[in-house]
């Protein structure tokens, strides 16, 4: 077997949530029947990420290594060699770690990755719970051997991983479990025989959930037995009903719910979700009334004391007495729910929300200007190509590093802003290839990172910037392909490293999302004060609830030491004076560029040849209260100036060592 010549040395931090079927219980498996019944519809459903998963972290090792907490609390550790038979034999023995066993020999077949050593930090996913936990861990092994090997694999490629993986062992998962992979990203899975696709939702508003554990019983397998006997073809009348329900009828059901979530309704949705449920209840539970006439789920939806707070509920998964989702009018409601069914009906019941804003698919890197500060090898090297080590002692340019970001967190279209006459330059980076005699003196793991750069050149466009009229202006050379988007823009000089298990793009993504999916965003970084005059600066509130969200009052370009002191500073906890500069990644919305581009046309009325700068678009939106900060756990990179690119090619390659204090916190989901 071939293994990997090089050992990563780094240690990687992961998170990956549970999740949970909206709509579309069952249709999973059903929609496997349509290769053997032409009548058969694809199944549909609606999953989403929540906001309870499992922490851990990633290194290589000689074997495969594993440490976690099993249902009790208690700690407990596995261990065992890396070959494939081993770990297939250990999956087939259904013990606390089976599963993980199964995606590591998964693993181990198809992409002869080397050894593992896995720690689990903290898990506030309940177990068995409907919340797919097992699912959870699996993805999130898949995720740790892809991010480790470099191997790149895509959403839907770990999800793959996880499926096989976890049919290795004795298990028989459905094919939506592995939705948690794509995180707390409502989704539209498609089932047709063993085929899948994907579609993401965008939340239109904030709606607050509470998912319960009934603390009852049901026989998930008796449910499936009596279920399956409707396929592939009904035999009565009773079993008509449960295709009909699985097909046409969720059809319907997934087409209003998946417009709702996306229009924000959540009132609509929630009739939606008591529709979906009398549905179950008329046309799929009398084929197993046993386990489906679920009492303890009907005393909960029929509860009096929760019809003030909710807009709707439904059953969850395989249904039965199993668990129950909610959907609360507010957040206040929410709370209640919670309160209520944790102490007066004595039930496990979790607190989650659908955010609103949802995916951010494009994202723009600035690349065009000289590098005069790095003259005269720019002359000869462009700046995006100057070469840093990363942690595996890979060589690369830091274009590729930027590129990786983006890709990791989910980035589907990549806009360079280059100058003119560069295209070619670029395109033989993505687009060049290599002899396959060549090819093969590579070592495994560069040669995987040879397709994946000539893969990701299918994402990228390429807008030439003629005039240079300021980072505005640059950055409005995108306008007409961003459309109304919101879109990601990263700095062509700097490179990043999160301290945390989301990088430091997904944080900035992620803090749109959190503030609503209608402000801009900008990170952040502390700085000393000696330092804010080579920075923009900003100031405002952090918000209460994410104290790594600040609400934007002012920006400041380059700002002296004397007016930051008296305008700019935040009180910390201990009553000292921080100041808060940009960090290099942002979200700009549409009202962004409309006002770029409102100065570019006064600017050409008045024949006035003022740079178009971005400072100056964020601090309008700061005056209409859309400007949104996120302080960001992690470290940027400047390959910008000589004396800080020499420290970023220094300690780049160095492992980044998160304080204790940032240990001990938890994840931002």
């Amino acid at each position: 077997m071939e293994h990997y010549t090089q050992s990563p040395q780094r240690e990687i931090q992961l998170f990956v949530p549970g999740r949970l079927c909206l709509f579309g219980e069952h249709s999973d498996w059903a929609g496997k029947y349509v290769s053997q019944n032409p009548d058969i519809l694809e199944g549909q459903a609606i999953v989403t990420g929540i906001n309870l998963g499992i922490y851990a972290t990633a290194k290589a090792n000689d074997d495969f290594y594993i440490k976690s907490v099993n249902q009790k609390g208690e700690s407990v550790e596995f261990h065992c060699g890396i070959d494939a038979e081993t770990l297939r034999e250990n999956a087939l023995k259904d013990n606390f770690f089976s599963y993980c066993c199964g995606v590591a020999a998964y693993m181990v077949e198809n992409y002869h990755v080397g050894g593992i050593s896995i720690e689990v930090k903290k898990v506030t996913l309940p177990m068995k719970k409907g919340l797919s936990s097992s699912a959870a861990i699996c993805v999130l092994i898949a995720r740790a051997f892809s991010k480790l090997y470099q191997l790149h694999l895509s959403v839907q490629g770990e999800m793959r991983a996880a499926y096989y993986g976890e049919r290795l062992t004795q298990s028989r998962c459905g094919r939506l479990d592995q939705a948690c992979a794509f995180g707390e990203q409502p989704i539209i899975m498609k089932f047709s025989d063993e085929e899948i696709s994907i579609k993401k939702l965008k939340v239109g508003k904030t709606m607050h959930w509470v998912f319960a554990d009934l603390c009852a019983s049901k026989d998930t397998r008796k449910i499936l037995s009596h279920l399956n006997r409707a396929y592939p073809f009904a035999q009565n009348e009773m079993y008509q009903n449960v295709q009909d329900a699985l097909g046409k009828d969720n059809y319907e059901i997934i087409a209003r719910a998946s417009q709702a979530i996306e229009e924000g309704d959540a009132e609509a949705l929630g009739h939606i979700m008591t529709e979906a449920q009398r549905l179950f209840d008329t046309k799929i539970a009398p084929a197993c009334p046993e386990e489906l006439t679920s009492p303890v789920l009907h005393s909960v939806l029929n509860d009096p004391q929760i019809q003030p707070y909710i807009w709707g509920a439904k059953g969850v998964g395989s249904q039965g007495d199993g668990s129950v989702q909610l959907l609360a009018k507010d957040k206040a409601c929410q709370q209640a729910l919670v309160d209520y069914l944790n102490s007066e009906r004595k039930m496990e019941a979790f607190p989650f929300e659908l955010q609103a804003g949802g995916k951010i698919r494009k994202a723009i890197i600035p690349i065009a200007g000289f590098g005069t500060r790095m003259y005269p090898q720019t002359h000869f090297t462009k700046k995006a190509f100057l070469p840093v080590i990363d942690e595996n002692e890979v060589v690369k340019p830091v274009l590729m590093c930027i590129i990786e970001e983006l890709d990791a967190a989910g980035i589907e279209d990549i806009i360079l802003i280059i100058g003119e006459n560069e295209i070619e330059d670029y395109k033989k980076l993505f687009e060049y290839k290599l002899d396959e005699s060549y090819l093969k003196k590579l070592p495994k793991n560069v040669r995987d990172y040879y397709h994946w750069i000539y893969g990701i050149g299918g994402k990228i466009t390429y807008v030439v910037q003629k005039e240079q009229k300021g980072f505005g202006h640059a950055i409005y050379q995108a306008h007409e392909l961003v459309k109304d988007d919101p879109v990601l823009l990263l700095l062509g000089d700097f490179i990043y490293k999160s301290k945390i298990a989301f990088s430091c793009t997904t944080q900035t993504i992620n803090a749109y999302n959190k503030s609503g999916g209608d402000k801009a965003v900008v990170s952040i970084k502390p700085v000393p004060l000696e330092q804010v005059s080579d920075y923009a600066v900003l100031t405002g509130t952090f918000d209460s609830e994410r104290p790594y969200l600040m609400d934007v009052s002012d920006i400041v370009e380059k700002p002296s030491t004397e007016f930051a002191r008296e305008h700019l500073g935040i009180c910390g906890e201990e009553g000292e004076k921080l100041y808060f500069a940009t960090f290099g990644q942002y979200i700009l919305t549409k009202d962004v560029f409309d006002y770029l581009g409102l100065q570019i046309e006064e600017n050409e009325q008045r024949e006035d040849t003022a740079e178009i700068d971005l400072t100056g678009a964020l601090r309008h939106m700061t005056d209409r209260h859309k400007l949104t900060a996120v302080d960001i756990a992690g470290e940027s990179y400047d390959v910008g100036i000589p004396a800080r690119y020499y420290d970023t090619f220094v300690s780049y390659r160095r492992p980044l060592r998160t304080s204790k204090t940032m240990q001990d916190k938890e994840p931002r989901p």
